[in-house]
C-alpha cells in the first residue's frame, strides 16, 4: 500500500511523492547528485551527513545493494529522493533490494516527484534547508520546520561520523576494480611505509587504495592531536573527506599545523579545505555544490582534463590563498580550486575524490604520487 511523502523547502515549495524506505521525518540541506550509478556508495559516504540527497538520474535501484561496495559501516545521509525506484533488481552481485536496505537502516526516502523541477530550483536559488516527512503532511507546518532547521554552516558534523577507536586497515581494493585479472594485494610487509589517516568521515576506498600501494594504514579519529599522530611515527599523514563546514573544525586545523613540514601530507575533499585553512586561507559555501561522478577538472601541471567524482558544498577561496600555496587543479565548470600544493613542504590536496567509488579512474595517479613522497 503506497504511502504519501512530502518534501518542503525553506522557500515555501512543497513536493508530494510516494514514500519508501523507513517512515519518519528528517531535516537537512537538500542537494542533488548527477551520477548515473553509485547510489550505494553515495548512501554510505559520511560526507553526506546532514543532507537530503536527490538523484538526477531518473531510475535508481535496478542493481540492488551488496555489502562489498559500501563506503562506511552504514548510510549517513538524512534522506533520499529519486524520480523512480526500480522494483526489479537485476545484478548477480545484488544481496538486497534498495527499499529493504533503506528501511533496515532507518533512512526516509521518497519517489515520484519531478526531480528536474527540484534540481532546477536548487540551481537557480541555491541549496536550501528542507524537511522530508512521511508522518506530517501539512504544508505550512513542514515549511516552518524547514526554515527553523539548523542547516550546515557553522556546524561540526564531523563529530557525528567519527570512528570510535583507532583501526589498522587491511582490506584491499575490490577485485572488480582490477583490470586484466591482476590479483588484489592481501598483505603488506612490516617495514612498509606507514600512513596515519585522520578520519573526518573517511570513505573506505581511500584506505583500500593506500593499502593496495603497499602502505601500512592506521586510521585515527579526526579529533586526534598532532602529538598523537606523530607518536605513531608515520611516514605520511592523510587527511580524509568528511561532512559539512570546515571552518568550525579548529581542532583539525591545529593538528594539521602541528604535522605540516614534519611529515608528507595528502588531503582529499574536507581534508583539502582543512589544509588550506591551516595554512591561512579561507573557505566559502558554494551556491549548490558539486556532487556527481562527471565533474571536469583541469590539471595545470599536465594540461590534461580529468573527469572526477565530487561531493562538496564548500570550497577554498582563491583570493585568500597565502603565498605558500599553489593552485594545481581547477574546476572547468566554475573555475573553483580543485587542487593545490605547498611550495615549501611536501603537502598537497585535491577537492575531488580520486578514489572514485563510484566514478571514473582518471585521478588514481594521485595515490601513487603520495606513495613516492613517503620514506
Amino acid at each position: 500500500m503506497m504511502k504519501t511523502a512530502k518534501l518542503a523547502l525553506e522557500d515555501g515549495t512543497v513536493f508530494t511523492g510516494t514514500a519508501f524506505g523507513a517512515e519518519g521525518e528528517v531535516e537537512g540541506e537538500v542537494c542533488f547528485n548527477t551520477s548515473m550509478t553509485g547510489y550505494q556508495e553515495i548512501l554510505t559516504d559520511p560526507s553526506y551527513r546532514g543532507q537530503i540527497v536527490a538523484m538526477t538520474y531518473p531510475q535508481i535501484g535496478n542493481y540492488g545493494v551488496n555489502q562489498e561496495d559500501v563506503e562506511s559501516w552504514k548510510p549517513h545521509l538524512a534522506g533520499f529522493i529519486v524520480r523512480e525506484r526500480s522494483r526489479r533488481v537485476s545484478n548477480f552481485r545484488a544481496e538486497e533490494e534498495l527499499d529493504a536496505y533503506l528501511c533496515r537502516h532507518g533512512i526516509v526516502a521518497m519517489e515520484g516527484i519531478d526531480t528536474r523541477a527540484l534540481v532546477r530550483r536548487l540551481r537557480i536559488h541555491g541549496a536550501m534547508k528542507g524537511v522530508l516527512s512521511t508522518i506530517e503532511l501539512d504544508h505550512a507546518s513542514l515549511v516552518a520546520k524547514a526554515q527553523a532547521s539548523p542547516g550546515l554552516v557553522g556546524r561540526d558534523l564531523v563529530r557525528e561520523v567519527l570512528p570510535e577507536r583507532p583501526l589498522d586497515w587491511n582490506e584491499p581494493l575490490s577485485r572488480w576494480t582490477r583490470l586484466g585479472g591482476a590479483i588484489p594485494r592481501r598483505n603488506v610487509p612490516a617495514n612498509a611505509p606507514h600512513v596515519v589517516a585522520l578520519d573526518y568521515g573517511l570513505k573506505w576506498n581511500i584506505a583500500r587504495h593506500l593499502f593496495d600501494l603497499g602502505c601500512r594504514v592506521t586510521i585515527l579519529p579526526g579529533t586526534a592531536s598532532a602529538d598523537q599522530v606523530l607518536a605513531l611515527r608515520p611516514d605520511g599523514v592523510f587527511l580524509s573527506n568528511g561532512p559539512g563546514d570546515p571552518e568550525p573544525l579548529h581542532y583539525a586545523q591545529e593538528t594539521i599545523r602541528g604535522v605540516l613540514g614534519k611529515k608528507p601530507i595528502f588531503g582529499i575533499c574536507l581534508g583539502h579545505q582543512l589544509l588550506a585553512l591551516a595554512c591561512g586561507a579561507k573557505t566559502f559555501k558554494l551556491k549548490f555544490g558539486h556532487r556527481g561522478a562527471n565533474q571536469p577538472v583541469l590539471n595545470h601541471q599536465t594540461g590534461r582534463v580529468e573527469i572526477t567524482c565530487q561531493n562538496h558544498g564548500f570550497a577554498v577561496d582563491p583570493n585568500s590563498l597565502p603565498d605558500d600555496l599553489e593552485v594545481t587543479h581547477i574546476n572547468l565548470n566554475d573555475n573553483t580550486i580543485e587542487g593545490m600544493r605547498h611550495r615549501k613542504f611536501p603537502a598537497f590536496s585535491v577537492q575531488y575524490h580520486p578514489e572514485a567509488s563510484a566514478g571514473p579512474h582518471d585521478s588514481h595517479y594521485l595515490f601513487a604520487e603520495f606513495r613516492k613522497m613517503l620514506a
